[in-house]
């Protein structure tokens, strides 16, 4: 099995009213030891202070950061990651959310990962009300071992070797998160991009992640490689998930491999 080297890789990051941990997240991700092409922030209708944050990271930054940003109408990570998707130049998507803290090899790893006819599945370690805290003080982004407040302690060890070694393909949708995925944006648009039926939090990366199995693109997790942290906040509302667990469940059984409301409408004027 060959590893491909993908030309570019945009980095999407999803975000709403968070400026404090996106801050952070960015921090992150202009600290990578191997930098995106561009950094797209997928605003799902935030006020003008993440705007401002943003912006005073694209005037300061060595690469391209980007605010794509839609009307609040509620939860709708899906409709923002595809407007991110569909202005994205790189030929790789790395997507993650304004809540987490990249290690600074994480650009790096997932596009030493990236292989044809796969998607990868990052981990995560689970940061502490007290830690996450801490970091908005301090603007701290690493993530030690031995550093109080981590749950998935295991997550922070790096082992390249072992992350390649251990990255079968699978079939299996248990355990897909959205805060640490990364996919060739030619497969995303084969399967029209995240589903925005979805409405409210839940299930619309599964559905995703669905579709992509049912094309052939299979999962690959990677442990002890590409590693990211996630701030502690409180937990969104799941007041859609019933509905969402449906819409998956029509997915899996009808094996669908595309969805009607999709990232093409956004395409219509733009070359894939």
């Amino acid at each position: 099995m060959n590893p491909t080297a993908p030309i570019a890789c945009s980095l999407v990051i999803t975000t709403y009213n968070s400026p404090e941990m996106l801050d952070l997240a960015l921090r992150s991700a202009l600290a990578q030891s191997e930098l995106p092409c561009e950094i797209i922030v997928a605003d799902d209708g935030s006020t003008n202070d993440t705007a401002m944050l943003v912006e005073a990271y694209r005037v300061a930054s060595r690469i391209p950061v980007v605010h794509v940003w839609q009307e609040d109408c509620g939860f709708r990570a899906a409709a923002s990651r595809n407007r991110a998707i569909a202005a994205a130049r790189g030929s790789y998507i790395v997507i993650v959310d304004g809540d987490m803290l990249l290690h600074r090899d994480f650009i790096k790893d997932h596009k030493r990962m990236a292989f044809e006819g796969s998607f990868i599945q990052g981990s995560r370690v689970l940061l502490s009300q007290e830690n996450t805290y801490r970091r908005f003080a301090t603007k701290r982004v690493s993530v030690s071992l031995f550093e109080k407040g981590l749950e998935n302690r295991k997550n922070v060890l790096r082992f390249p070797l072992l992350s390649r070694i251990l990255a079968f393909k699978s079939s299996a949708l248990g355990g897909i998160r959205s805060c640490n995925m990364s996919f060739f944006r030619n497969d995303c648009i084969r399967v029209n991009g995240f589903n925005e039926d979805f409405i409210g939090w839940g299930r619309e990366d599964s559905e995703f992640a669905a579709r992509l199995i049912n094309c052939g693109i299979l999962r690959r997790n990677v442990r002890f490689s590409a590693m990211a942290s996630h701030l502690w906040h409180a937990e969104n509302k799941r007041t859609s998930l019933d509905e969402n667990d449906r819409i998956l469940e029509q997915a899996i059984l009808g094996k669908w491999t595309t969805c009607q409301h999709g990232i093409e409408q956004y395409l219509a004027n733009k070359s894939s």
